[in-house]
């Protein structure tokens, strides 16, 4: 019963986030980068829900063309991982030798390192800017997925249709694609929930560091930065942009751990 509470309540905010970023510009009640500066750092109102920043923007609208990053960085940081770490993890299983052993020890290397340190190099060397947090979330994120991969393969090769398969004269390719890949995709996809969540916290801190998306585009984390200097005259503008960021993360990390509960009590 509590992993499909869980499940549900994941689903659900992970559905209105998504619904949020595709209708932002009709559910935003003002323009995100309009400016009035008389109306700086105002407090709930009817025209101003959320209040506004010290430019005078409104911070629901901000906040829901805000959800759009965090959803593009998220999706794209995991779809993209998710790739590399498949195509890696298969290989490393499948094969073996030295490929696992060249495969694995480069894993080890990049998880020798906190991976915010390395995306806060990889941006402070490229620059600031959506393409490049996204490039750099990549580049770190990927590990987690082969070493995953490369576990679950390694599990399953030794299995009868398997050796069926290879005795028939099917390629490695064919194998991994028809007779692995279905095998593997429940925990890619709990990683996969637990890896959105991620990339978008680790895009927020990079935005707060002003290395992510640079102003006046709207992020969440952005948001958090110009805030904090006002956080004691007008905290709604780190309170609301941070309540944004926990709902999300929390809504993933209820989802991923519902789909766990759910596939291991499946697999008994």
């Amino acid at each position: 019963m509590r992993d499909r509470t869980f499940i549900f309540i994941g689903a659900l905010i992970l559905i209105l986030l998504l619904g949020v970023a595709i209708l932002a510009p009709v559910l935003a009640p003002h323009h995100p980068t309009e400016q009035n500066l008389e109306m700086d750092l105002l407090a709930s109102s009817k025209d101003y829900p959320l209040g506004t920043d010290k430019l005078g923007r409104d911070i629901l609208s901000r906040i829901l063309y805000g959800a759009r990053i965090s959803v593009l960085v998220g999706i794209s940081t995991v779809s993209v991982s998710l790739l590399i770490g498949l195509l890696v993890g298969s290989l490393s299983g499948y094969f073996g030798g030295w490929v696992d052993q060249l495969l694995m020890r480069l894993v080890d290397i990049l998880l020798a390192f906190p991976g915010i340190l390395l995306a806060i190099a990889f941006t402070a060397v490229l620059g600031p800017g959506l393409n490049h947090v996204i490039l750099a979330l990549c580049l770190i994120g990927w590990t987690g997925y082969a070493r995953l991969v490369r576990g679950e393969v390694l599990a399953i090769r030794e299995r009868e249709y398997i050796h069926a398969a290879q005795a028939l004269g099917g390629s490695p390719g064919r194998i991994v694609l028809l007779h692995m890949l279905p095998n593997i995709l429940p925990p890619l996809l709990i990683q996969g929930t637990f890896g959105m969540a991620a990339a978008i916290i680790a895009e927020g801190s990079l935005s707060f560091l002003g290395l992510g998306i640079q102003p006046p585009t709207p992020s969440w984390g952005s948001m958090l930065n110009e805030g904090r200097q006002f956080i004691l005259v007008a905290p709604h503008l780190t309170t609301f942009p941070g309540l944004a960021i926990m709902v999300t993360v929390l809504g993933l990390n209820l989802l991923g751990d519902g789909l766990r509960d759910w596939l291991e009590k499946k697999g008994r």
